[in-house]
């Protein structure tokens, strides 16, 4: 829920380190609080970055969004993704499992569709409609920081019939590039496709 400084409560990620001490790996836990702290609380593009290994790559599936490499995945961030996802955005975790390299983590994400989401829910203009959809995050490791992580979103087609056009809400005015543009497309993390299939591929 939004608290009145408008941040986002990542509900459950502070409390419930399952299983991470019995596995021994409380690093991972830790980095990947601290990572979705800096995204979902403080907004953080550059925070979020530093996080991460020098040549990430992050994978939503169902709509193969996100970016492969650091300025890919930057520009990813800072005009698809954290300022445009909406001020009540937020996770609520179901369950955690620690691996050595691996963190798995099931939640539910749920928000008030006030903002255009191209990267979950593209073509589809804020509705005003709140929105639940049950996720996983697949997330690697090398060493002391995050490599890549996966995204698979369950009942895709659901989120886009809650969202469906209703009466239109407001929506929030989109980052802006450095020239004064907007950002409108993903060209980008579209043509990252082979290469997470690849990488997929070759685990």
């Amino acid at each position: 829920m939004a608290g009145a400084s408008g941040e986002v409560e990542v509900v459950g990620l502070n409390n419930q380190k399952l299983g991470a001490s019995l596995m021994n790996t409380p690093n991972l836990v830790a980095l990947w609080e601290e990572h979705c702290r800096d995204e979902f609380e403080k907004r953080d593009v550059n925070a979020t970055m530093a996080t991460m290994v020098p040549q990430p790559y992050v994978n939503h599936i169902p709509t193969m969004t996100g970016g492969v490499g650091y300025e890919q995945l930057k520009r990813f961030y800072a005009y698809h993704f954290i300022p445009i996802n909406p001020p009540d955005f937020r996770l609520t975790l179901i369950s955690r499992t620690v691996g050595k390299d691996t963190l798995v983590d099931e939640f539910i994400v749920k928000f008030t569709h006030t903002t255009e989401i191209d990267w979950m829910l593209p073509g589809i203009p804020p509705t005003g409609r709140t929105v639940e959809i049950p996720s996983v995050a697949i997330i690697e490791f090398e060493g002391d920081k995050e490599a890549r992580w996966q995204r698979l979103q369950a009942k895709h087609r659901n989120g886009g019939q809650q969202a469906a056009p209703a009466a239109p809400a407001p929506n929030a005015q989109r980052p802006k590039m450095p020239n004064g543009q907007v950002d409108h497309s993903l060209e980008m993390t579209r043509a990252a496709r082979a290469l997470f299939a690849s990488k997929l591929g070759g685990k």
